[in-house]
């Protein structure tokens, strides 16, 4: 397989100003054109403009060329294998076209990956985009992109999972809520944008069945107490991610033993919860367009 080119474009009907606009606040925090949180965040280690790295997902790139309004072109960095960059043409006083060009050269395994799993992916995403474009621009979309099973299937699998770390600083509900306790957890995701800040907004994490015991800033403190076991759940959103963190202590001999069951089987199903949750309230997360105007 040699060197692929992939094109989509789309003809909106908004003056190229306004739609270059939109084009200026890629990667933005009230970026309307992204579709995030359904998927991975475009982002850079700083401003969009000339030499700014980073990429969505496991996609890495960095900027190698930038006309505001016009153009924007990213070169593949890990590895070093092509470039795609997203055009405004002007069609008149009232018109435009908005294109996306992607060359690559896939190598090894890509070569299999391409056309099963990369390409679809890569189409949806880009048709999103471009529906983006057009619902920011005129506050409609003619004919949205609907996802094929294989794309929805390929979402499902490569949703991120769930990554254990140390109680957060900001945790401090749930460090008060168990004294002495014999075991404590902690599972993180990034807060993509569109996802609720609202920790109440979570609670299906742990299928909204146990009490609310507090609440402060950006953590919800919950009861999970099972017979001869003392247990708490936080749930918690703070800047980047959101936090499900756990606390139990065993108060009988019948909660030693059931917790002694229900520890091997407990991380793997926070993780599956918490994971699940975050898709389900990322696909019904409002469109980027929608988001941006009210951050505006």
């Amino acid at each position: 397989m040699g060197v692929v080119r992939n094109e989509h474009e789309r003809v909106v009907a908004a003056p190229a100003e306004v739609v270059g606009a939109l084009l200026d606040r890629l990667s933005a925090p009230d970026d309307p054109v992204f579709p995030t949180p359904a998927w991975p965040a475009m982002t850079f280690d700083g401003p969009l403009a000339v030499g700014a790295a980073g990429g969505h997902g496991p996609v890495r790139y960095r900027v190698t060329a930038y006309e505001p309004g016009r153009r924007v072109r990213f070169d593949f960095t890990d590895p070093e294998n092509g470039w795609h960059e997203i055009r405004v043409e002007p069609l008149g006083e009232r018109r435009c076209r908005v294109r996306h060009v992607l060359e690559i050269e896939p190598r090894g395994l890509e070569r299999v990956l391409w056309p099963t799993v990369i390409r679809p992916v890569h189409e949806t995403m880009v048709e999103e985009v471009l529906d983006n474009f057009e619902r920011a621009a005129t506050g409609e979309c003619a004919c949205p992109v609907a996802w094929t099973p294989r794309v929805r299937l390929l979402n499902r699998l490569g949703w991120p999972r769930p990554e254990a770390a140390d109680w957060p600083a900001e945790a401090r509900l749930i460090r008060d809520a168990v004294d002495g306790p014999g075991y404590r957890d902690a599972y993180r995701m990034p807060l993509l944008p569109g996802l609720p800040r609202d920790p109440g907004a979570w609670t299906g994490v742990l299928r909204d069945a146990f009490p609310v015991l507090a609440r402060e800033g950006g953590e919800l403190l919950l009861d999970v107490d099972v017979a001869g076991l003392t247990a708490r759940a936080s749930l918690l959103v703070d800047e980047r991610h959101v936090w499900l963190c756990t606390a139990v202590r065993a108060d009988t001999a019948r909660g030693r033993l059931y917790w002694a069951l229900v520890r091997f089987f407990h991380p793997p199903m926070a993780r599956l919860m918490l994971r699940r949750t975050h898709r389900r309230l990322a696909l019904a997360a409002p469109r980027a367009p929608w988001r941006s105007r009210l951050t505006l």
